[in-house]
């Protein structure tokens, strides 16, 4: 045997192995930061609130505060769609989470499907939930794309097909942080042991069935544990609640 070789080999495994591990440990570290949500944002009165109320955060809390414009939308055929139709070649479906390649692959049956934002926390075990994009960038709430998947293949779809109308009017506005809006649901609305898991900025808009524009006005989402929803309207700052499904002050 050469043993010198063998060495040689040893030694380079050894680092190797070294090199797999330092990267799994930086790996850790890193998702172990992005699981504890930076709560410096909120003022120190919300976060004795928070202990008071016994209320958690696990979603990062966004510090973007961009300037947005109120926008206006309509249903192409006057209502939302409960047309459910079939795609002629089924499309794997673990594409839903590479959108380049959903996109690609669904092109055909969907053209504009790459103006779409999957919704991780929507839909359920046979459905997947997108929603469109105002100005290619921010979800249009409630408004949405559903593909439906069987035996691991998407083999049909339901569509609200609207038209966002031309906003070019609206004075873009600043948007309210994500903290005031949070530190605002801690204070007022959040019951006990409540648990945040998600914060989204998009647009959200009243829904139903009209041949009328309808008003959409940029909003935070909070996604709550137990699957309930808050918006806070980020311009006015009037909350939607999930109970009341009323704007409040």
């Amino acid at each position: 045997m050469d043993w010198g070789r063998a060495k040689n080999v040893l030694i380079y495994a050894f680092l190797l192995l070294n090199l797999v591990l330092g990267y799994q440990l930086w790996n850790d570290l890193r998702e172990q930061a992005d699981s504890n949500p930076d709560l410096t944002s909120l003022e120190s009165n919300i976060q004795q609130i928070m202990e008071t109320k016994r209320i958690k955060v696990l979603a990062q809390i966004p510090s973007e505060s961009p300037q947005l414009r109120k926008i206006s939308y309509r249903f192409v055929d006057g209502q939302q769609s409960d047309k459910i139709i079939d795609i002629q070649e089924p499309v794997d479906s673990r594409l839903i989470f590479t959108p380049k390649e959903l996109a690609n692959a669904l092109r055909g049956s969907l053209p504009d499907i790459s103006n779409y934002r999957y919704d991780e926390s929507a839909g359920n075990e046979n459905v997947f939930v997108l929603h469109p994009l105002v100005e290619g960038k921010w979800p249009l709430f409630k408004i949405n794309l559903e593909l439906y998947y069987s035996n691991q293949k998407i083999v049909s779809y339901r569509q609200d097909l609207i038209e966002i109308n031309d906003s070019s009017d609206e004075k873009e506005q600043q948007v309210l942080s994500a903290s005031k809006a949070l530190g605002n649901l801690i204070e007022n609305f959040l019951p006990e042991g409540s648990v945040v898991t998600g914060i989204e900025l998009g647009y959200y808009g009243q829904v139903f069935d009209s041949d009328a524009e309808l008003p959409a006005s940029p909003a935070w989402r909070f996604l709550l544990e137990n699957g309930e929803e808050y918006y806070v309207q980020g311009i006015s700052g009037d909350v939607i609640s999930p109970n009341t499904k009323e704007s409040k002050e």
